[in-house]
């Protein structure tokens, strides 16, 4: 027998998932399908930047561009779900915001996932997650893995750039800082390596798409709530904020001004 379009997406399932928690506020099912979207999107990222690290670390660079192509178009995606956010005034949001109860984009375990897959790493990034559960045994899984950036340097190595060792073999569970040496290579590379330049520049796309994205979040954020607190007793826009322009591949933006 074959398979039907709605049971191969299981799109009862799916569509019975918008569960509101008001009774008639219209907006409660923009909003709940907007981050429900989100999550979709977070897993594609994650399943891709586990093909790109692998594509980097075998030396398929074919296969890394398109994947890196694929990552970057979905981050405008993600950017232009704001637009649709942001149709939703801040009075109706109020009228259903209460009901969220603790509930709070900051408790989203696959956006901490990707943040450590792609190296933004600082202690107590899984505290969030009740200890002894499967949701903290993922990130601290995720710490202990290399991130796309030590993906990247092996990347280097392959093609003969002398990568220090304390680069190669750097504290995983710490996020990526900037090594004069790894900064050495990479000028080195810009002006003498065109075709390996590429895959530079896409990765300094991903961190600008990174960037993106958190700074159209802040915005929507004050727009919708201004200063108020976040719901979960979040610092709301103001912990957004802080998250704002700390590069995820520092080496890569600091050799701009050596070029």
């Amino acid at each position: 027998m074959s398979v039907t379009y709605g049971e191969y997406l299981k799109i009862d399932e799916l569509l019975s998932l918008q569960q509101l928690r008001s009774e008639d506020e219209h907006d409660e099912t923009l909003f709940i399908i907007i981050h429900q979207t989100y999550e979709l999107w977070f897993k594609q990222i994650l399943h891709e930047v586990g093909l790109l690290q692998e594509s980097l670390e075998r030396d398929d660079t074919p296969i890394a561009m398109a994947t890196f192509k694929r990552i970057l178009t979905i981050l405008k995606i993600l950017v232009a779900q704001v637009d649709i956010l942001e149709t939703m005034t801040p009075v109706s949001f109020l009228t259903f915001r209460s009901r969220i109860d603790n509930a709070s984009g900051f408790q989203s375990l696959q956006f901490r996932q990707l943040e450590i897959a792609l190296g933004h790493r600082r202690p107590g990034m899984a505290s969030h997650q009740p200890e002894g559960s499967p949701g903290r045994a993922r990130l601290e899984a995720g710490m202990a893995r290399r991130s796309l950036w030590d993906s990247f340097l092996r990347f280097l190595v392959h093609h003969g750039y002398a990568i220090p060792q304390e680069a190669l073999e750097r504290d995983l569970s710490q996020g990526v800082e900037e090594n004069p040496q790894v900064q050495e290579q990479l000028i080195q590379l810009y002006r003498q390596d065109p075709y390996r330049r590429e895959v530079c520049e896409r990765l300094v796309d991903l961190d600008e798409g990174i960037q993106e994205w958190r700074y159209r979040h802040v915005k929507m954020v004050e727009r919708t709530i201004g200063t108020k607190r976040g719901t979960g007793g979040s610092a709301g826009a103001e912990y957004l904020r802080s998250t704002l322009f700390k590069a995820l591949f520092p080496d890569l933006w600091a050799i701009r001004t050596a070029l």
